[in-house]
């Protein structure tokens, strides 16, 4: 059995969580053993994280102290659960991973790019998705979408914030193109095709097929 680590990524409400659930299911029936995660969080460390990344009450935070908050969040995920459940060949499905923040503290705060990479790489030990799905949603229908109540403190930011988060994306995708895949986010079951579809390259050399 080969461990994979295949991350989901885009902005705020384009639907990760539905498909990671659905495609865990599927990996689940064909006999695999499967991790879901979630960034941040995934550790008690991280989940503690989470709580002041996403509270509202914390606006004071600066973007190199919001970029360092959620790498020490990524660092304890990584080393301690990630790296360990693919070395015992399970597949492992996050929610969210390096490039997240790449495309919010980088593209989003205006950090440098390459300091960002550089501190994920340290973070992380070097550790690398062997796929990469981007659910790519127009940003105003993704906050619509993720906020029917309330909004978490990277919600609440301007609409212009998420643009450029959201150009992040299809930017590091075209110049990743054989880690990351777009795929547009809609309402109908294209979705979990294109997902099915950026994922069978990846799957198959692990001996996995997965039916629509």
């Amino acid at each position: 059995m080969t461990g994979l680590f295949i991350t989901f990524e885009g902005g705020d409400g384009s639907g990760k969580t539905t498909q990671i659930a659905r495609l865990a299911a599927a990996l689940r029936a064909a006999g695999r053993d499967v991790v879901t995660l979630r960034e941040p969080g995934g550790t008690v460390v991280g989940e503690g994280v989470r709580e002041i990344l996403l509270d509202p009450a914390h606006e004071e935070l600066s973007p190199m102290a919001e970029l360092l908050l959620f790498t020490a969040s990524r660092a304890q995920l990584s080393l301690t659960v990630i790296k360990p459940a693919l070395d015992a060949g399970k597949i492992v499905l996050c929610d969210r991973h390096a490039d997240s923040s790449v495309a919010y503290q980088g593209y989003g705060r205006g950090l440098d790019l390459a300091m960002v990479r550089a501190i994920n790489t340290w973070a992380t030990g070097g550790l690398v998705p062997d796929r990469t799905i981007v659910l790519d949603v127009e940003p105003h229908a993704g906050i619509a979408a993720a906020t029917p109540h309330t909004a978490d403190r990277l919600e609440r930011e301007a609409i212009a914030f998420h643009e450029r988060i959201r150009a992040g994306y299809l930017e590091m995708a075209a110049a990743e193109p054989d880690r990351i895949v777009v795929v547009e986010r809609d309402a109908t079951d294209a979705v979990w095709s294109g997902v099915l579809a950026a994922l069978a390259p990846v799957l198959a050399r692990a001996g996995i097929t997965l039916g629509a």
